[in-house]
């Protein structure tokens, strides 16, 4: 074997049975979900994660963790039917108001969105406390600003807002019919002479969130 030879096999791929125990160490490892990306990133020159994940997702088929698309990224997560094996005894209820429920669900189904646009849906004003919380909470985030008047920001859903909620992408959501019928987009109509303006927390029930 030449020097050529033996330089060119350090940049061979492994084997795909190899690059499938790399990308499994990869997203066990990692605290959040990775992209296609971030995988290639640290595997040999030439690997193909793609077709790993392929294969990989195939041999978690029916295991007890499976192996998930979240938006643009993968990640390892419990089956869904052994899911009552990770709930705690003691559990904390965090809650949203019904403002945020909606909002939450006007950005998800509508992105990328203005707050006035969310206004306008809802028939009411949209409080500041709104959006910060969801913000904090890092189920949504600041978007492309409009190329309108004013450059309003918009909003989008975060990958922790699918991951969450075990969706690949919004397009997993359910129908708008059904959130409407589950109350969560009850469109009010504005009052007269000027649009309301809702209190942080006090504009309907409090709601808990979707575990």
């Amino acid at each position: 074997m030449t020097p050529d030879e033996d330089l060119s096999t350090l940049f061979e791929a492994p084997p795909m049975a190899e690059q499938e125990r790399m990308v499994e160490a990869v997203l066990f490892a990692a605290r959040k979900p990775q992209t296609l990306s971030e995988i290639a990133a640290r595997l040999p020159h030439g690997s193909d994660p793609s077709e790993a994940l392929v294969h990989l997702k195939k041999r978690y088929t029916g295991r007890g963790v499976d192996l998930v698309k979240i938006g643009d990224a993968w990640a390892f997560r419990t089956a869904p039917d052994l899911g009552f094996l990770m709930s705690r005894e003691t559990e904390e209820t965090r809650k949203l108001s019904r403002a945020a429920i909606e909002t939450l669900a006007i950005v998800a189904y509508h992105q990328p969105v203005t707050r006035a646009e969310i206004e306008e849906i809802r028939g009411v004003s949209v409080s500041r406390g709104t959006i910060d919380q969801l913000l904090e909470l890092e189920w949504i985030k600041l978007g492309r600003r409009r190329m309108t008047p004013g450059r309003p920001v918009t909003f989008t859903v975060t990958q922790g807002f699918l991951d969450h909620f075990g969706l690949e992408s919004a397009k997993d959501l359910p129908g708008i019919r059904e959130l409407r019928a589950a109350g969560l987009l009850d469109n009010r109509p504005a009052p007269s002479g000027a649009v309301q303006e809702e209190a942080d927390g006090e504009d309907g029930d409090q709601e808990d969130m979707f575990d």
